[in-house]
């Protein structure tokens, strides 16, 4: 089953498609991308993850064209934009 990994550093962004096996969950999808061995920062134990911007648990199953994202935490120190009204 074809899904997608995305992951953004703020000097890159990462996608790959992958193929994984029917019943695999958001945390195979992870392990099996690699990038956990190519960028030592994420941890799955405080990086929220989700599929296309809805936040996951990593068991959850993943489907057909699924993609898998794992999120940065907010840096403390960057701006925040008040919207105006």
């Amino acid at each position: 089953m074809n899904v997608g990994i995305a992951y953004a550093r703020p000097n890159a962004q990462i996608w790959r498609n992958l193929d994984v096996a029917e019943g695999s969950t958001v945390r195979d999808v992870i392990e099996a991308s690699g990038l956990l061995d190519e960028f030592p920062e994420i941890d799955t134990d405080t990086n929220k993850v989700g599929i296309f911007g809805t936040v996951a648990k990593l068991d959850k199953p993943v489907k057909e064209g699924d993609r898998v994202e794992i999120y940065r935490p907010i840096h403390p120190d960057a701006e925040f934009l008040e919207k105006r009204q």
